[in-house]
């Protein structure tokens, strides 16, 4: 069993109706309507799921009070979000609303007129509403400034064009927090933010590929001639890339307790797949190479948890951990995808088929290694800083 870190007591509350809430309604319904790795589930069956997590107040437990969540430091948001992952249940992401739920917006809302609270962000708390955040283009992934989308101002509205690529909760959402260029010539500071709703005239979504993570996660949405009101741009015209960056330490930070999550579910399956699996007369577990195998795999997963957990307590301080996140997400994503290997080794070929747990882990842990800043983007971002202090003050420890 992993080392079981604690943290406050209204952490601790909602972490313990978080796993009541799994244990007792998510994971019979998943049961009751067959739901597996590669399903996909209704939007109906989804959006009961939300209001339930809603009900049970976990749906945007992130957000502060006034927001309507329940006020969880980014350490319980870390443990809540790792547990939540750890329970091996197949729709384990929507009880947070990770995939276009409250924590897409909750950091938005002191920008957002009221107007925009009103219809957008409020309905997304109370899991009226879904969101995704679009910014990856075809030519334009990590480099925000190769954007093509264009937002054109024609009277009292703005004329969008432009193809999004590869946007994560897009088949769930309603609507998008959409990054379009207005002014080409100003480089960063001609991004602007618009909330474009997915039911506008010249608003398409659809994909072209199935990713490794499987159907349903991801899709393209292609704008042409789409007329949104000027009252949707959020935070003002030229704003945008500096919304989109404004959270990348924190968000980098909060996309570790999932892997973490996925990496403490392989390990636990290889541990319990060791201890039956018989060869030779007595369990794999028996045999040092499995011993070893399951040591690493135990270590790297601690060492894990305690940067990201280290990393959340300095942010909750107040502390610039700028470089510190991207370790933490470089370190977990490199780290728990190594976990997801051995326990697949540890299998041996029933691992390496598909609908077993570790095949699962496996692809969902390969893709973090890439999506939402690569490996070697969090290394840019780490010598960067690491250089810069060099350069300037000496090294400080």
């Amino acid at each position: 069993m992993y080392e079981y870190f604690s943290g406050s007591e209204n952490g601790e509350r909602v972490r313990a109706e978080a796993r009541d809430f799994i244990e007792n309604y998510l994971k019979p319904l998943e049961a009751e309507h067959g739901i597996d790795f590669e399903s996909e589930p209704s939007m109906d069956l989804l959006r009961g799921i939300w209001k339930a997590s809603r009900e049970a107040g976990l749906y945007g437990a992130q957000l502060p009070e006034e927001q309507g969540g329940r006020g969880l430091s980014v350490y319980d948001q870390c443990l809540l979000k790792e547990d939540v992952t750890a329970s091996g249940a197949k729709l384990a992401a929507h009880v947070l609303g990770e995939l276009g739920g409250p924590g897409r917006v909750g950091h938005l809302f002191h920008i957002a007129t009221e107007g925009q609270l009103e219809s957008h962000f409020l309905p997304v708390v109370r899991a009226e509403r879904t969101v995704c955040f679009a910014l990856t283009e075809p030519e334009a992934g990590s480099d925000a400034s190769r954007l093509t989308t264009t937002a054109v101002r024609d009277g009292d509205d703005y004329v969008l064009n432009g193809h999004k690529r590869f946007i994560s909760g897009a088949p769930y959402a309603d609507f998008a927090i959409l990054m379009a260029v207005t002014d080409a010539n100003a480089g960063p500071r001609g991004v602007t933010a618009f909330l474009v709703d997915f039911d506008l005239p010249g608003v398409t979504m659809g994909a072209d590929y199935t990713p490794i993570s499987g159907k349903r996660i991801h899709a393209d949405i292609v704008l042409k001639g789409v007329r949104v009101p000027a009252t949707q741009v959020l935070g003002g015209e030229g704003q945008g890339f500096f919304l989109g960056m404004s959270r990348i330490t924190v968000n980098r930070l909060l996309h570790c307790p999932t892997m973490t999550g996925l990496a403490i579910q392989s390990l636990d399956a290889a541990a319990h797949y060791a201890t039956r699996r018989q060869q030779f007369g007595q369990p794999i577990a028996g045999f040092q190479a499995i011993q070893h195998m399951l040591a690493d795999m135990a270590t790297e997963l601690h060492a894990a948890r305690s940067m990201m957990l280290d990393v959340a307590r300095r942010i909750d301080n107040g502390q610039d951990t700028r470089e510190a996140s991207a370790m933490s997400k470089l370190f977990c994503s490199e780290k728990a995808f190594a976990i997801a290997d051995r326990a697949i080794q540890v299998h041996g070929g029933v691992g390496l088929m598909q609908g077993s747990t570790v095949e699962w882990v496996f692809r969902m842990l390969r893709m973090y290694r890439i999506v939402t800043g690569t490996s070697e983007i969090q290394r840019n971002t780490i010598a960067k800083g690491y250089l810069k202090r060099l350069s300037g003050k000496g090294v400080q420890r």
